[in-house]
């Protein structure tokens, strides 16, 4: 096999058959999350919005995993990933012999390295996905012991009241969720906007947020040097509150909502609760008090579709054959 520049010998040469997935991993990785954290509509129409952040997050997974795949794969190999993947099937039609004719056991050792360097990307994010899930749900049982011992149930509120002089209102999502209000919170509220508070966090509750924001946290610390894993840590939980504000409007007024979110803003809240207030309060009242015109669909449309063929390429990649150099 000749490689790039007309080298020929045992040494692994990357040539131009890498440069797809790593130009998608640097479009997906910086220049996309740059412009979708910089948009106006993103935060107009916050669930299309993690939707893309979703779907950019898959993509760079995909990509990163094909390119360290190509890094590693002879470029001969690399042309015909589709024909190996067909191999590994139990039957390849009737009339059809396998494509590998001595099995699996006559795969060159290299392309065996290849697959695993590109198995251990999504797998190592999926360990630290998995510990993200673990660690938070270990804090949300303690606290929700914690509440059973100086809370107060109350069936009329689906809600447990804690006794505490300052204004706060979170909920602890999960397979037993909880919604906490505090006593402080009660006395400052109106009935009104007690409804507005407990429908916001009844949104995160029925949306499984807590989800979302466990996939942030393991990608922000699995890509943390690229623009994607640090905005989608910030972003992400910022567009869940915004989604939920959007949902508890379907029940309340916008002034009731925003009045409560004033009186909660300062309250104190665990880390693993979704809280009503929180440092992004003074943000979503403008947001939910300013006239917002109706948001001109060419942007985000153009954007999305850039977004789902930058999720589709890998795809593609892995799929097709990739034309290359050989000898």
């Amino acid at each position: 096999m000749t490689g790039l520049l007309g080298y020929s010998g045992p040494f692994l040469v990357p040539g131009h058959h890498v440069l797809p997935p790593l130009t998608t991993t640097l479009v997906v990785g910086v220049l996309l999350p740059k412009t979708l954290a910089g948009s106006d509509w993103a935060h107009r129409i916050p669930r299309l919005a993690l939707t893309v952040w979703t779907l950019l997050g898959v993509s760079l997974i995909a990509s990163v995993s094909l390119t360290a795949l190509h890094l590693l794969l002879p470029t001969a190999g690399s042309h015909h990933l589709s024909r190996f993947a067909d191999a590994c099937l139990v039957s390849v039609g009737a009339h059809r012999g396998p494509l590998l004719p001595n099995g699996l056991a006559g795969v060159d050792t290299r392309v065996w390295a290849a697959l695993c360097a590109a198995a251990f990307v999504p797998a190592a994010f999926a360990v630290v996905l998995v510990r993200e899930l673990l660690r938070a749900r270990r804090l949300r049982v303690r606290h929700a012991e914690l509440l059973r011992l100086v809370g107060s149930r109350r069936p009329g509120l689906r809600a447990t009241v804690l006794q505490h002089d300052t204004p706060a209102v979170y909920c602890l999502p999960g397979r037993a969720p909880h919604i906490v209000v505090s006593s402080g919170a009660l006395q400052v509220l109106t009935g009104q906007q007690v409804t507005a508070v407990l429908e916001h966090e009844r949104a995160h509750i029925a949306g499984r947020h807590h989800l979302l924001v466990a996939a942030a946290r393991a990608f922000g610390a699995s890509f943390r040097t690229l623009p994607l894993a640090r905005l989608a840590r910030t972003e992400v939980p910022l567009l869940l509150e915004m989604a939920a504000d959007d949902r508890a409007l379907r029940r309340c007024s916008r002034d009731a909502l925003a009045t409560a979110l004033y009186a909660v803003a300062s309250g104190q809240t665990p880390p693993m609760a979704f809280a009503a207030g929180g440092p992004s309060a003074v943000l979503r009242m403008r947001r939910i008090l300013t006239p917002h015109a109706p948001c001109s669909p060419a942007p985000r449309t153009v954007f999305v579709a850039l977004t789902a063929a930058a999720a589709l390429t890998p795809l593609v990649l892995a799929c097709c054959s990739v034309p290359g150099i050989t000898g």
